[in-house]
């Protein structure tokens, strides 16, 4: 086969409709070779003779859509200083935007002969690893268009390919666990009934289950161990083989687009799979060690890790930095995903040792026409040091906002002094993210995520139970500011069961109905457990997929869900673009944007704050006239609201305040009862309908007393105005 020169860029396997070109980017190497197999194993190797600018490529004629390749890198191998070449080990390529085969763990992979890490392995790895494959670049698109919701008015749902659909009785059982069946009509209908606007996939990258995870007989079902950055994993496709999961990923982006709903990634740019200096030569180590990893500066062989798992890319170096910026531009040009959540994002911001605000990465992000344009939201923190922080991103960025989901959680199970911090959490943690221009959307704001407790378990267990990971529960938090509610996991006990029914409600309601942008976990609104496992990372099994038998065990909270999301949806009083200020809205008005009242429904004074009676609590929200702008640029008018908080294990009689705030008040949300009322749209509230049954409307004057049961949250909306 002869090569042509080919191009320098782009990097990757390229294919232009009558060949493809290969670009690979080493520093390390002295020369590299392209190795081409056909569909019985057979090798083909052709030397990139083309170098610029360190990157070796060449351009093929007749190479199509399907042909598997890797890399053999010459070299020097000196772990000491930073090399591993060694042109026995085959290797991905990093650009590669489909992936075949599996790592069967084989001692060929592995750089060292088992039980002397000093020593070079020499053995051939090519039959024990994966291959690239080059990918087909057209495909219909069709009229698709990105919803484009602003973050405001955005509900998001996170949720993992395989475990939302395994289970799914009304998917065809050969689409179950793949992009396919999430784009399924039966999927499409659920989101649409349950109201979110934005799908948060957990990771999709291609992944690698660990080899010691296997040797137990499990898995990496989160699949936080990427190889391939630009490649959709291969398992999650229906249409395996020749890079179909490619063409199957746009698809379901393509569907999931048609209705609306928008397409986030978590996405793992900390480390890659190739682990510590233990670990396989799979890919980027073979390649260019030093460029793509942080090491250790007094003895080259260690890897520095922030994340906990081995390893660290080196985003001080310009190429690692390319990769990963190709990398998401690829997935927003080509791919038409709408966002990134980015995993352990501090990692990202350690350009020297420190985390830095200002580093390259961000402002590389930040002047990007294309990545700057969608959303980007950080995991901010990492397992290093000065790792947590939570408020200290650049403007461009959200944040999932761990101080949001634990003080929720204290509040609810009734911890003291607390009170303070809720009221700042719910109205958009202005503490966090004003002072740099940011908005109330810059909170992601979450009660649960993959990583922990489900939200039934939150409730169910006050201690983890992680057994069937084989560490002897060792792994996962112990500090889970869970509470079992009376009794540790499934009970008969009825009354335990109802309280943790609310309790459910309770997180469900807070989250929805907070200033900020909600996640809500796959499967919460179903009552999913995991049996108290707060780290199933390992578990791809029914321990971990969504079980959709609870949809008529538990359609109520199904429905509640529904109708909170709805109840955001109606009312931009919820989902504010600005901060309240706690001043009027207008220069002549009498009443605040926002007020606290104590349950004795007076204002509640300096001293009220500090008093740490912390367990009940009522706060009006002015929606006469918000002070915001729609999207079209014209001035906000909403109905007003008392939410009144009781998380006391006792009821509260609250007082509503005299008739400046309302003169009536009508019950539109009560968590005891699991009621939630809907807003015609001509602002007259209707009552929930059961058959022909309409279950009326509370009522209660200003100035009366409102019993608000223990552990409960009762929202009114104003349907009384004085004169």
């Amino acid at each position: 086969m002869q090569p042509w020169p080919g191009s320098p860029y782009p990097l990757g396997a390229t294919y232009d409709g009558a060949g493809t070109n290969f670009a690979l980017f080493s520093e390390a190497a002295t020369a590299v070779d392209l190795c081409l197999f056909d569909d019985t194993g057979k090798e083909e190797r052709v030397r990139l003779t083309e170098v610029d600018g360190f990157v070796h490529h060449a351009y093929l004629l007749n190479v199509n859509p399907g042909q598997k390749y890797g890399y053999r890198v010459h070299g020097a191998y000196q772990p000491e200083h930073g090399p591993r070449c060694n042109p026995a080990k085959l290797l991905l390529d990093p650009y590669a935007k489909a992936v075949a085969g599996v790592v069967d763990w084989d001692e060929s992979v592995f750089g060292y002969d088992f039980g002397d890490p000093e020593s070079r392995n020499d053995a051939d790895s090519s039959g024990h690893t994966m291959l690239g494959v080059v990918v087909n670049p057209f495909f219909d698109w069709a009229n698709d268009r990105a919803p484009n919701i602003p973050y405001n008015e955005s509900v998001i749902y996170e949720a993992h390919v395989r475990g939302l659909t395994m289970r799914h009785p009304d998917i065809p059982e050969d689409m179950r666990g793949t992009y396919a069946g999430l784009a399924h009509p039966a999927m499409i209908d659920y989101f649409d009934t349950l109201g979110i606007t934005a799908i948060e996939l957990m990771p999709v990258h291609q992944f690698l289950h660990d080899h010691g995870l296997l040797q137990r007989e499990l898995r990496n079902y989160w699949g936080y161990n990427t190889i391939a950055y630009f490649a959709p994993h291969d398992e999650y496709a229906s249409r395996r083989g020749a890079g179909g999961q490619v063409q199957e990923f746009k698809a379901m982006v393509r569907t999931l687009h048609e209705a609306g709903i928008e397409v986030i990634l978590d996405v793992v740019y900390n480390h890659t799979a190739e682990g510590n200096h233990l670990g396989p030569t799979l890919s980027m180590r073979g390649i260019d060690n030093e460029a793509y990893y942080r090491l250790v500066e007094d003895d080259k062989r260690y890897y520095m890790d922030y994340t906990g798992t081995g390893n660290s890319l080196n985003v001080r170096n310009p190429h690692t930095l390319q990769l990963i910026m190709d990398s998401l531009r690829y997935w927003v040009l080509d791919m038409h995903v709408d966002g990134f959540r980015f995993d352990l994002a501090s990692t990202l911001a350690r350009e020297f040792y420190d985390v830095d605000r200002l580093s390259t990465f961000f402002d590389l992000v930040q002047q990007d026409p294309v990545i700057s344009q969608v959303k980007l939201i950080a995991e901010p923190w990492d397992v290093g040091p000065g790792g947590y922080q939570v408020g200290n991103f650049p403007p461009l960025w959200t944040e999932w906002n761990g101080k949001f989901r634990d003080t929720v959680r204290d509040f609810w199970r009734g911890e003291p002094a607390t009170l303070g911090e809720f009221a700042s959490r719910i109205t958009g943690s202005s503490d966090l993210y004003q002072d740099d221009g940011r908005r109330p959307h810059a909170s992601i704001n979450f009660v649960t995520a993959h990583d922990g407790f489900t939200l039934n378990d939150l409730v169910s267990y006050s201690e983890k139970h992680n057994e069937a990971n084989g560490e002897n529960n060792r792994d996962g938090a112990n500090d889970n500011r869970s509470w079992n509610c009376g009794a540790e996991g499934p009970t008969d006990d009825e009354k335990i069961n109802e309280l943790r029914a609310r309790q459910r409600r309770n997180l469900i309601a807070t989250l929805l109905l907070s200033q900020g942008v909600p996640m809500l976990l796959a499967g919460d609104e179903l009552g999913r457990t995991q049996q108290g496992n707060n780290n199933a990372y390992c578990q791809d099994n029914e321990l971990s997929w969504v079980d959709w038998s609870l949809l008529r065990q538990n359609g109520e909270l199904v429905d509640f869900t529904s109708a909170v999301v709805d109840l955001r949806e109606s009312h931009p009083v919820f989902r504010r673009r600005r901060f309240f200020q706690g001043r009027p809205i207008r220069k002549n008005d009498e009443l605040r944007d926002i007020a606290w009242f104590t349950p004795a429904g007076e204002e509640m004074s300096e001293q009220d704050w500090e008093s740490g009676f912390g367990r009940a609590i009522m706060v009006f929200l002015n929606g006469d006239g918000i002070a915001d702008l729609d999207r079209r640029g014209e001035h906000v008018r909403d109905d007003s609201f008392m939410m009144c908080f009781n998380a006391h294990d006792g009821d509260i009689s609250m007082r509503l305040p005299n008739g400046d705030y309302g003169t009536e008040w009508s019950v539109v949300l009560d968590t005891e009862t699991g009621e939630v009322f809907s807003d015609s749209g001509g602002g007259v509230i209707v009552g929930v309908v059961t058959g022909d049954q309409i279950t009326a409307v509370r009522t209660i004057p200003a100035g009366e007393t409102l019993t608000v049961p223990a552990r409960s949250l009762i929202v009114l909306q104003r349907t009384g105005v004085a004169e």
